[in-house]
């Protein structure tokens, strides 16, 4: 693998940013602990982006450490293990860390206290694997992102087809004040670091890779330095500043390059991965173990011993705070999280998550509430400090206004909700919530708006295919009764050429054709009435034949007529009053048929009118020759 020498060492800045009282020394002075454990663990069946994962296991049923209890439910999702040996007692809604404080689903575990380990599947000769199988063991393993919003790895590492990775970032930047978990990672568990940093290269063969680390962790620096004796890993330490953990920022301080708005690190070759993912890939393929445990920064100055633990996932965030000596009359907020873009927990009952890196009990001093927003005075100091370059005051008007399609061309959705434009603004506005209001109130928005084109778009193909089906039925329907016009003229011509064998059978032939010429000339009408509303080249053949249908019976039974010897023939008035009633028959039916249409057209308006002035002539006739009679 080669590297840049070029620019092996330079750095570059990013716009805005901000400089908060870090507050790291309170948690970072001593050693990672291991967190006593718990007597019961709840676990969250949704603690990433993506889809909540599945449960595989039933209330009563006993687990063992490491075992899958919830497997990935779709593509971007992740698997759940159990993190200690027990039996699972519940299934269902549970307290979830989450500003809202409603619960959500879950599996809860009473511990045995055994801590028996289930069987384990470790590959410290990793080398010889595809890189399909070493992403599927990741994807096993339950491994989602430790330092952000918690994507699935498995998905962040399916590389494009098209885009190759050719620079791998390591983030241990780690820039949010009181947070110190990856810092003490770095100093105690740099091999593992790096050995995670190896299975990565296996996977996705990068050009480069570079390990960003900010200056303010010198003892986290050396011992990542030590750690690369042997590797061509280029370790870049640039000036504290706050957010350069952002993934987007930090990519333009190692590289000088930005990702383009609305865009990922993928679309321009790059990769990022948190320091704490690293490790638990190291511990995933080379161990064999899920992803069960985490190392969490315990701090605030309500607590008496603040430090980093070792918890196992589903900890109720009550047990890790006694364990650091909190003091619950000190106590006014509990953030999970840092103090920019963390949340207030609503509760110390909710457990312990994959991506919860920090618990902050503060004190009111430590952290007094924010005094009330006043009017914005266009100061544009939130435009100065924004990484993202973006125009914070513009953005807070529109999301007042609701104007959704400004917000989208301001571009909304590049903000990473750091805080440091409402940290800096003078008038106390809570910017930030603002924009992720905004934001929730698009994607609803975009939602409702996808389902609403799909279900257009479903009855709209219902409409086509019920026309279709309407035209074949009216297509076949009209094939039949042209092929029983032919037949029956068929009948008919050889009824005619066969010798009259007496009056009473010439008597019945002479109806029988009379009712085929009838029925002849009725379906030759109907067809014509379908071609004027649809002029196809099969309606067209469809008349034709029917028209020839209809002519040839109205032959035979002139020739039947012809040929009837005189005795049997009917009187003259009798068969003008008999084809007077047919033909006033006819008409009502006709006449019926137009009437039952719901909306008629000015065509279909004017064939009524003309079939009830052919009606009243017919029956005029009628009831002449009926008089006659």
């Amino acid at each position: 693998m080669s590297t840049l020498i070029d620019h092996a060492q330079q750095i570059w800045d990013i716009p805005g940013g901000i400089h908060p009282a870090e507050h790291k020394s309170l948690s970072n002075r001593t050693p990672i602990q291991p967190a006593p454990l718990p007597r019961r663990l709840i676990l969250p069946l949704g603690q990433h982006i993506g889809a909540a994962a599945e449960p595989c296991v039933a209330v009563g049923e006993h687990v063992r450490k490491g075992q899958k209890i919830a497997e990935a439910n779709g593509f971007v999702s992740a698997a759940l293990h159990a993190p200690t040996s027990g039996t699972v007692g519940f299934i269902g809604p549970q307290p979830y860390p989450h500003v809202s404080g409603m619960p959500a689903a879950a599996i809860v575990i009473d511990s045995d206290g055994l801590e028996q380990w289930t069987d384990l599947q470790p590959c410290p000769d990793y080398r010889h694997l595809e890189p399909a199988a070493l992403l599927e063991k990741i994807r096993q393993a339950g491994i989602n992102g430790l330092g952000g919003a918690g994507f699935p790895t498995a998905v962040k590492l399916t590389a494009r087809p098209t885009q190759k990775i050719h620079t791998l970032i390591i983030n241990g930047t780690e820039c949010e004040p009181y947070i110190t978990a990856d810092d003490v990672l770095m100093r105690e568990r740099a091999a593992e670091l790096i050995s995670g940093i190896d299975i990565l290269v296996q996977l996705i063969q990068p050009d480069q890779v570079l390990i960003g680390i900010e200056d303010n962790k010198p003892e986290a620096i050396a011992a990542v330095r030590v750690a690369l004796a042997e590797r061509s890993y280029t370790l870049k330490v640039f000036p504290t500043k706050y957010p350069s953990g952002g993934e987007k920022q930090l990519i333009q301080i190692l590289t000088g390059v930005e990702v383009p708005s609305g865009g990922l690190p993928a679309d321009i070759g790059m990769l990022c991965q948190n320091v704490g993912t690293c490790v638990a890939i190291h511990d995933a393929i080379v161990l064999g173990k899920p992803l069960i445990s985490r190392i969490t920064t315990l701090t605030g100055e309500a607590l008496s011993r603040p430090g980093n633990v070792e918890a196992l996932i589903g900890t109720p965030v009550g047990e890790l705070l006694d364990f650091a000596g909190l003091d619950k009359a000190k106590l006014n907020r509990l953030v999970m999280g840092g103090p920019m873009m963390g949340f207030t927990l609503p509760d110390l009952g909710v457990p312990l998550i994959k991506t919860s890196n920090c618990l902050l009990a503060s004190t009111r001093e430590e952290l007094p509430a924010p005094p009330p927003a006043m009017p914005c005075i266009r100061c544009g100091e939130c435009a100065e400090a924004c990484p993202a370059s973006l125009l914070p005051q513009q953005l807070h008007f529109f999301a007042l206004g609701q104007q959704h399609e400004q917000l989208k061309a301001h571009n909304l959705f590049d903000c990473i909700e750091c805080g440091a434009c409402a940290y800096v603004c003078p008038s106390s506005i809570p910017l930030v919530q603002y924009y992720r209001a905004a934001k929730a109130e698009i994607r609803d928005l975009e939602q409702k708006q996808h389902k609403a084109e799909h279900s257009k778009q479903r009855f709209e193909l219902r409409q086509e295919r019920l026309r279709r089906e309407e035209d074949r039925k009216e297509a076949e329907r009209l094939a039949r009764a042209e092929r029983a016009a032919k037949a029956k003229a068929a009948q008919a011509a050889a009824a005619s050429a066969a010798p009259v064998a007496a009056a009473p059978a010439a008597d019945d032939r002479l109806k029988r054709l009379k009712i085929e010429a009838s029925m002849a000339q009725v379906a030759l009408k109907k067809a014509e009435k379908q071609l004027a509303s649809h002029d196809t080249p099969e309606l067209q053949a469809q008349v034709s034949s029917l028209r020839a249908a209809a002519e040839a019976a109205q032959k035979a039974l002139e020739a039947v007529q012809a040929s009837a010897p005189a005795a049997t023939a009917a009187p003259p008035a009798d068969e003008a009053l008999k084809k007077a009633k047919i033909e006033a028959a006819m008409l009502k039916a006709q006449l019926r048929k137009l009437e039952k249409l719901e909306s008629p057209t000015t065509e279909q308006q004017a064939e009524q009118q003309q079939a009830r002035q052919q009606l009243a002539a017919a029956e005029q006739a009628l009831e002449a020759l009926q008089s006659a009679a």
